[in-house]
């Protein structure tokens, strides 16, 4: 009985433990604060190659941003292939005609797992509609020259993406986006390959993005 009171006396201290807990835990870091515009170039990774591009983005709220972009990449028909010859020459077989992909697209880009992870990654699905311009040139003319035998053509199109903006930098922005366009011609299609003509243009484009914000 005697070493049960004791027991019951030394365990008394600790019977407020639960109640007093250990200390408030600290507060949420509150969610960082980017300027609203962004302005900045696309470095452009496709099946027909590298483009270039620009981009202007417009803050709606924390997970809403508008934009418009415009780019330029060579387009290629599935079914070509490049031959290198002996002395390092490259050449297309059955090409006729080189082509150029010119989109203007606005959408709009949505901010995923906001209160989820870190601000340093800010991952996000976008998409972009407009118009686009599609321009031809002979390929049996040399790449420069060829550009004075154009022929242009407008058509319309747009893309959905995925991709996500790195860094807690209030200045510089960097980001990456994976994107599948689609551009469609309402004629009977242009002519890269002889005796086939393409009506759907477009594919997977990996872009970097690199910008200023303010």
């Amino acid at each position: 009985m005697k070493k049960f009171l004791l027991a019951v006396i030394l365990a008394i201290p600790f019977l407020n433990v639960n109640a007093q807990g250990i200390g408030k835990l600290a507060p949420p870091k509150p969610p960082e604060v980017f300027p609203n515009n962004a302005l900045g170039v696309d470095i452009i990774f496709s099946e027909g190659g590298f483009g270039l591009g620009t981009f202007y983005r417009k803050q709606i709220d924390q997970t809403l941003t508008g934009f418009v972009d415009f780019s330029i990449s060579e387009a290629k028909d599935p079914q070509e292939f490049t031959y290198v010859d002996y002395f390092g020459n490259t050449y297309t077989a059955g090409k006729i005609n080189r082509a150029f992909l010119l989109p203007i697209n606005f959408g709009l880009q949505y901010r995923l797992f906001e209160n989820e992870i870190y601000d340093n990654l800010r991952p996000y699905i976008n998409f972009g509609v407009g118009p686009a311009f599609v321009i031809t040139d002979p390929y049996s003319m040399e790449y420069f020259s060829a550009l004075r035998n154009t022929t242009t053509y407008c058509t319309a199109g747009g893309y959905i993406g995925f991709g996500a903006n790195f860094g807690l930098d209030k200045k510089n922005l960097v980001g990456l986006n994976l994107r599948y366009y689609v551009i469609h011609m309402f004629n009977n299609g242009i002519q890269i390959l002889q005796d086939k003509y393409e009506k759907n243009l477009g594919g997977f484009f990996i872009t970097l993005n690199l910008g200023t914000m303010y």
